[in-house]
């Protein structure tokens, strides 16, 4: 494995990360067998550095410095090049903090090393926890910390295991001060860095990298199948829509764009309250390839992972073919696996997507390999994966921000 800037070393015994008042450490806890940062408030010695923090000052900062083969680079730049501009709006260097929009650079930075310690990428870790190092934190009262503590079990749960967000997840962030538009950032960050981990580490595959996961991270288990028993569903947000009467030209236009676009047509009038992140999440989204005859599948496999009840139940209803695999999905993993038994190309893609969409750190070359197998190209097996990838970052938006309600008989 080279020793590049954001993949860094494994020796992580020497370092940990610093703010003003605060430490945010990287430290081995051998019960749990994995790293974590601390968000409480504690002594702080005079200077101490991140693991790597060269992995701040990358040029790159999606990819973090992937260097893709030509014909890769070239068929993914439109998508790429949209996906690094999202970066730039959710993590600026210089944040304007107001009473409507609460969240600091700080608190941005991390909450995204959050969602990459869930994933268990190192090459993102190492990055995200650079930049946050040099960052002044909040004040050490009660208040910040219980705030901080909030919206960090939060981006974990919502990261690691969507599902158990809930109208109580939503109210607690609330009751820790979070504006409707904080709550909209905070949930675009976890999707964003979410699907970063998952396209670096598909490129990793293609590049036959090792993603170099955090000792001892535990697989993750799919929602509960009881989540999917209802068959038809209705998707209620539970946070307040932007009202055109009080909304900027800027935020009307966003609205009135992506509103059109069936995917968004329902989550547009949430992401609104942030027009310049609703423009570049509508452009990542019409930019991604989508034209793969597989590409419903690994969206239903993607929303019954993660635990998505609408999505799940949206794609169900139009699903064409091949029969059965709705109904085997809502019954769980062995369900699955029977059916698809007999189906080795549905089987390799299967086995791929839960991979990705479950545990991205073990995502290797042999998912690639396999599929390529069962007729499918490079590029096709990236598209669909990369797709999948921004399936869950839908997923998780439609679990945060609302609810789906069963159909009356």
């Amino acid at each position: 494995m080279r020793n590049d800037p954001a993949c860094g070393t494994d020796d992580v015994s020497r370092s940990s990360l610093t703010h003003q008042g605060t430490i945010m450490e990287q430290r081995r806890v051998y019960g749990k067998s994995h790293w974590y940062h601390e968000t409480q408030a504690s002594s702080c010695p005079s200077e101490i550095l991140p693991l790597v923090p060269e992995a701040a000052y990358v040029e790159d900062r999606f990819l973090l410095e992937l260097t893709l083969p030509a014909a890769q680079a070239i068929a993914c730049a439109p998508w790429l090049a949209a996906a690094r501009q999202f970066y730039d709006f959710l993590f600026p260097h210089d944040v304007t903090v107001t009473r409507l929009q609460t969240f600091s650079a700080y608190d941005r930075l991390s909450t995204a090393l959050t969602v990459a310690q869930a994933s268990g990428v190192q090459r993102l870790c190492n990055h995200y926890a650079a930049r946050l190092a040099p960052l002044p934190g909040p004040d050490s009262s009660r208040e910040s910390n219980g705030r901080l503590a909030q919206i960090t079990q939060y981006a974990r749960q919502l990261a690691s295991s969507p599902w158990v967000i809930s109208s109580l997840s939503r109210q607690q962030l609330d009751e820790v001060g979070l504006t409707s538009h904080d709550i909209v950032l905070l949930n675009q960050i976890v999707g964003y860095v979410g699907f970063q981990a998952r396209v670096i580490a598909v490129f990793h595959a293609v590049l036959g990298l090792p993603v170099r996961w955090l000792p001892g991270m535990p697989t993750l288990d799919d929602a509960d199948p009881a989540l999917f028993s209802e068959h038809q569903s209705l998707w209620q947000a539970d946070l307040p829509a932007i009202d055109p009467l009080y909304a900027s030209d800027a935020e009307r236009q966003a609205l009135a764009t992506w509103q059109a676009e069936p995917v968004l047509c329902d989550l547009a009038p949430l992401l609104a309250q942030d027009a310049a992140l609703l423009d570049a999440f509508g452009e990542l989204l019409i930019k991604l390839p989508a034209d793969s005859e597989h590409t419903p599948l690994a969206a239903l496999l993607s929303a019954r992972i993660n635990g998505s009840v609408a999505c799940f139940n949206t794609l169900a209803a139009r699903w064409q073919a091949p029969a059965g695999l709705p109904d085997a999905a809502r019954n769980g993993e062995r369900a699955l696996q029977a059916w698809s038994h007999n189906a080795p190309v549905v089987r390799s893609i299967i086995q791929a997507v839960q991979v990705l969409t479950s545990t991205p750190d073990r995502f290797s070359a042999a998912q690639l390999t396999h599929s390529g197998e069962k007729h499918l190209s490079t590029q096709q097996a990236i598209n669909l994966l990369t797709r999948c990838a921004f399936d869950g970052w839908l997923n998780r938006l439609r679990i945060a921000f609302g609810n789906a309600l069963p159909l009356a008989p």
